[in-house]
């Protein structure tokens, strides 16, 4: 996942006092001034999420104007899974 975290240019993880990711960790990567793609850690596993935050700073401060899931328990070897990043950011 290191990799993936790395291409895709992704934050590196930090605590979210938000709630709205139940208080763990999370990734972000900027898709343009108001959406970003968050991956959650959610124990051993990740979880992929679209959003959309007023401004950048809002990413774990504040709830989301918009979460969608794209994809729960994220495994790169999975080919959809890849596939939906890259919609994305290519």
């Amino acid at each position: 996942m290191e990799n993936v975290f790395k291409y895709y240019e992704f934050s590196p993880f930090f605590l979210d006092t938000s709630d709205t990711f139940s208080g763990n960790q999370i990734s972000f990567t900027e898709l343009n001034e108001t959406h970003f793609l968050i991956f959650e850690k959610n124990g051993v596993s990740y979880n992929l999420y679209v959003s959309r935050y007023q401004q950048k700073k809002d990413v774990g401060t504040k709830s989301p104007e918009i979460l969608e899931l794209l994809v729960e328990n994220y495994d790169k070897s999975i080919p959809a899974h890849r596939l939906m990043i890259k919609q994305y950011l290519h």
